[in-house]
């Protein structure tokens, strides 16, 4: 029987994030991956796998990736959420939208949402901010967003603007190379472009 994520984390869970950790940092000190070399004409778009029940140290070794002074590139964090309130208030939607909610009821206001923060919307606001030489994009927010946003949408939309940085998209689920699962058991959609970071 598949895992569902609602027991506490396995040593063997535990484990396999301690070696994904490992491997992703060296991944981020090899020449090819960071010039998006090797990939056969692919834009370089890779999922970091994890455990949900293990976020927090996720968030820790992602803190430290950013602060590391040995790593010869720079994370530049892109956090789905805070995108997604940053919009709603460029908009001045946000103080509204628990009214509206209570009002129209969750389905609706989702519907509206979707209106003004588009995929699209976010792939511009990630795009749009200074992106320096050395740079790797890392995605998170995934299942903050859900099912509002869900990650292919993302993916299929900032795929033409990243050609030359790296993108990491922290996922809290699994992916088998066509299709991403979040939390391990629901379906967030098919993308066959990225790669599996480790």
């Amino acid at each position: 029987m598949p895992a569902t994520y609602i027991d506490k984390p396995s040593d063997k869970a535990f484990g396999e994030f301690e070696a994904r950790c490992e491997a992703c940092k060296a991944r981020l000190r090899q020449e090819d991956f960071l010039h998006n070399r090797g990939l056969g004409n692919e834009v370089g778009i890779y999922t970091f796998c994890y455990d949900p029940r293990l976020k927090n140290r996720v968030r820790c070794f992602f803190d430290k990736l950013k602060a590391d002074p040995s790593l010869p590139c720079n994370i530049r964090e892109e956090n789905l959420y805070d995108i997604l309130l940053e919009i709603c208030e460029e908009k001045h939607i946000a103080a509204a939208i628990p009214r509206r909610e209570a009002k129209k009821g969750q389905a609706q206001m989702l519907k509206q949402l979707s209106a003004v923060a588009s995929p699209e919307a976010f792939a511009k606001k990630i795009a749009d901010r200074p992106n320096r030489p050395g740079d790797v994009i890392l995605i998170t927010g995934v299942g903050e967003v859900y099912p509002f946003m869900r990650a292919h949408n993302i993916l299929d939309n900032i795929q033409h603007l990243f050609e030359e940085t790296p993108v990491i998209v922290a996922y809290p689920g699994r992916f088998n190379g066509q299709t991403l699962s979040l939390f391990g058991r629901l379906c967030d959609g098919n993308y066959y472009r990225a790669f599996d970071l480790i």
